[in-house]
């Protein structure tokens, strides 16, 4: 059985902001509480790690063994997002090309990252094990099929999968009138 933080807890850890019926595990890893905005109605399990600039909105899901790596970034999950479990979330990373070194132990003038805002837009579902690059934007009822790589931008309403992620096909809109059925 999971445990969650309770909400005089959660007012502890000294997030930016959080709203009602929030479960954070208490097993997950919070890094810059401060800068971390939670919605109404949020899971957040075990070993999930989220580190930055994060905004979390109502309905969402994140699965167990999750990163989401802001940085000096954003990681911005819009309501109704799911991500699924063992999914790495970057919004910045290391310049991997030999021009700089590597790894957050660098300092500044030897170590080069590239980054950009991450931005999951309502009605997204991220299978199991993908990675998503700084920069991504999903757009509006996309879904992405396990172990995918999404290295671009992805359309609203469409399923992708594959290393780099490809539009398969278009994804069912009925999800809105199941939301607008749901939230009466």
């Amino acid at each position: 059985m999971m445990s969650f933080y309770t909400e005089s807890e959660l007012a502890g850890i000294g997030l930016r902001s959080f709203g009602e019926n929030v479960l954070l595990s208490r097993k997950a890893s919070i890094y810059g509480a401060e800068n971390i905005e939670i919605g109404d109605n949020v899971r957040i399990d075990d070993f999930v790690l989220i580190s930055g600039n994060i905004r979390i909105g109502k309905w969402v899901h994140i699965a167990a063994y999750s990163a989401l790596y802001a940085g000096r970034f954003s990681i911005i999950l819009n309501d109704f997002v799911t991500i699924s479990s063992r999914n790495a979330i970057y919004a910045e990373s290391d310049d991997y090309s030999g021009a700089s070194l590597t790894n957050p132990l660098i300092n500044g003038v030897f170590r080069k990252t590239y980054g950009g805002n991450v931005i999951f837009e309502k009605h997204t579902l991220l299978g199991t094990g993908c990675t998503v690059l700084p920069g991504i934007k999903i757009g509006e009822g996309a879904s992405v099929g396990a172990m995918s790589l999404v290295n671009c931008n992805l359309e609203e309403w469409a399923v992708y999968a594959g290393i780099p992620a490809k539009r398969l096909k278009e994804r069912d809109r009925n999800i809105l009138e199941l939301e607008r059925s749901f939230l009466k």
